[in-house]
């Protein structure tokens, strides 16, 4: 078994009595159906419908745990508190909790939560712990400690986009970061802020741009570099390690350029491109003549 903190994770708590519907009127997943112990991957969006916040809802008996990004856990915090009015929910940051991810099972004895990754089950578990129970409960177990480079590698074959590294916050919608494909989005729920151009997206089919996978001919450029597909602007890198990477592209563009035999590149660097394997979506129809 292996396991990784991931220091750029942090909690909120949300509970009290009216918590389950405060969040659920709010974010993408569906929160009322969880049982403790077991997690939502969701958003809160921009009533246009783009990605504000992404994170796991995670069911415990005292209410919910938020496990986001640690830049957007101060905001997160702060949008759930202007929303809340006069519900009767808490609403805390939550120091004293880290993230761990886990990969081979999760060990007898763990102190805090674990559930397993929604989005995806080869990304293995994940765990909030007490922060000052994480060292003494890896020198018991013989767990071993993995970087966190470790766990990026592993996402990044697998094609799952992480938001602020793979797609930008307040400009992508959850169909651009393949969240409708990865359990992000529950559209048989009721509403919650942005649905409506959400599920419109869905009905229409209208989703151009996607997070997909590439593979340079060499070591990638820099995350952000622009793509070029057949000589059109087609979308920019993201994450990668060492030759393999994610990009959010418009993926009409690139098919074109396939269809036609250009050239897919990144600076100086040749990509092959491929779907991730989890992908619900499709290439989409070339071109009629």
């Amino acid at each position: 078994m292996e396991c990784a903190e991931l220091t750029d994770r942090a909690v909120l708590s949300v509970s009290g009595p009216e918590a389950a519907g405060f969040l659920q009127g709010l974010v993408t997943c569906n929160v009322e159906t969880l049982q403790p112990g077991a997690a939502a991957f969701g958003a809160l969006l921009t009533p246009q419908g783009k990605i504000l916040f992404d994170f796991f809802v995670v069911a415990v008996p005292e209410g919910y745990l938020i496990e986001t990004p640690v830049s957007l856990a101060p905001d997160l915090a702060k949008r759930l508190k202007f929303y809340r009015l006069r519900a009767k929910v808490d609403i805390a940051e939550r120091p004293d909790l880290r993230v761990l991810a886990l990969q081979g099972g999760v060990p007898a004895g763990l102190p805090g939560t674990a559930y397993a990754d929604p989005r995806l089950a080869a990304l293995g578990a994940r765990a909030i712990v007490p922060a000052d129970a994480v060292p003494d409960w890896l020198a018991a177990t013989g767990v071993t400690a993995v970087a966190t480079e470790a766990f990026r590698a592993r996402r990044i074959a697998l094609g799952v986009p992480e938001g602020g590294l793979d797609f930008a916050y307040g400009d992508a919608f959850p169909h651009d970061a393949n969240m409708d494909d990865l359990g992000g989005v529950d559209f048989a729920k009721g509403c919650y802020v942005g649905q409506e151009v959400v599920s419109r997206m869905k009905h229409r089919g209208t989703a151009r741009r996607r997070i997909v996978q590439v593979e340079g001919d060499r070591a990638l450029p820099p995350a952000g570099t622009e793509i070029v597909a057949g000589g059109k602007t087609a979308g920019t890198l993201g994450a990668h390690a060492g030759t393999a990477g994610l990009a959010l592209l418009r993926i009409d563009r690139v098919r074109e350029a396939i269809d036609a035999g250009q050239p897919v590149t990144a600076g100086d660097t040749s990509l092959a491109v491929a779907l991730p394997g989890y992908a619900r979506f499709t290439w989409p129809a070339p071109a009629a003549d």
